[in-house]
């Protein structure tokens, strides 16, 4: 086989999954009344933000061989650490700085510090202790959570200050920033992972741990970073839903974990470890809003959109089986 011809599959294999966004979004276009405005596709950008965020750290958890299900918590705790302390009205504590548009830096390096805290315990035990992947990071998903509800005594932090929430409010081109800022996320750590050894070594660990190790690597310093760095952009993620409501609730962000997960296994992250891209998590992400969008202009009841998307993550996971095979016969 040429290498034009290897690099031609390679390329339709990773990018699949935007083919079937401009599918969809054409057939969207032509079949759901009022669908193709800019204003909605401004609207999905901005609507998954939040979960694009979010998966972003998922899918590099996943690429490492792990699974991280605490970041949907994360974003939560984060979220309402945000609101408690500069909130004004509820539980918000109203914090103030001077110049005002400190706020803005302080607060999101508060909300990401306190999602890196949580990656780096969640990597302590599945590196240090030896405990696996889906143990430690359910357990988080449970105790973070309660940590939330402890935190704010089931009580809502409400309208923080005008200075943190111009992120929520100002839009550049008539796209959001909220979405130019998720935009920017995945551009960064696309690079990141692309063109950097740690993205490398990131993919070398979720592909051969041993073989990583053999090579002089320092794999289990590799996974402890995958851990802290889902665990900061759950953060990031937290504190721009925070931004978005302009505060927090007890439940904020709940059932967020499986959307991020639908976006990360259709964007054609293998769940095996070591396989995809992250740009294709971005399409993951849009394809999933864009029939939330639909479904919702079309007037159909909420629970119509579990079942597709379900019927869309098994169809993603058969896929990627088929995307393996097809590249042990032919790549």
């Amino acid at each position: 086989m040429t290498a034009a011809r290897r690099a031609t599959i390679e390329f339709l294999l990773d990018n699949l999954v935007w083919l079937m966004l401009i599918v969809v979004l054409i057939v969207f276009s032509l079949t759901v009344p009022h669908f193709f405005q800019f204003g909605i596709f401004t609207n999905i950008l901005e609507q998954s933000t939040f979960v694009g965020v979010m998966a972003i750290g998922l899918a590099i958890v996943i690429i490492s061989g792990n699974l991280d299900l605490s970041v949907e918590s994360t974003a939560a705790l984060s979220a309402m650490v945000t609101g408690l302390l500069f909130a004004t009205q509820g539980i918000g504590l109203g914090l103030t700085l001077d110049p005002a548009w400190l706020l803005l830096p302080v607060s999101l390096g508060i909300a990401m510090l306190v999602g890196a805290l949580i990656g780096f315990i969640n990597g302590f035990f599945v590196v240090r202790v030896g405990m696996a992947a889906f143990i430690v990071t359910l357990a988080s998903f449970i105790w973070v959570r309660g940590l939330v509800v402890a935190i704010s005594g089931g009580r809502s932090a409400q309208r923080l200050p005008d200075a943190i929430r111009v992120v929520g409010t100002e839009d550049i081109l008539g796209i959001p920033l909220l979405a130019w800022i998720s935009i920017a996320c995945f551009v960064i750590f696309s690079i990141l992972m692309a063109k950097t050894p740690f993205g490398r070594y990131i993919t070398l660990v979720g592909g051969n741990a041993e073989a990583t190790y053999r090579a002089g690597i320092n794999s289990n310093r590799i996974l402890w970073s995958s851990f802290v760095v889902a665990g900061l952009l759950a953060g990031v993620a937290g504190w721009l839903l925070a931004i978005r409501t302009s505060g927090a609730t007890a439940n904020l962000g709940t059932g967020m974990l499986f959307n991020a997960f639908a976006a990360v296994v259709i964007g054609g992250i293998s769940l095996k470890g070591g396989i995809g891209k992250l740009p294709g998590v971005y399409a993951g992400v849009l394809l999933l809003y864009s029939i939330h969008t639909a479904i919702n202009l079309m007037g159909l009841p909420a629970h119509y959109t579990q079942v597709i998307l379900g019927g869309l993550v098994l169809a993603a996971v058969l896929l990627d089986t088929l995307k393996l095979r097809l590249r042990e016969k032919l790549l």
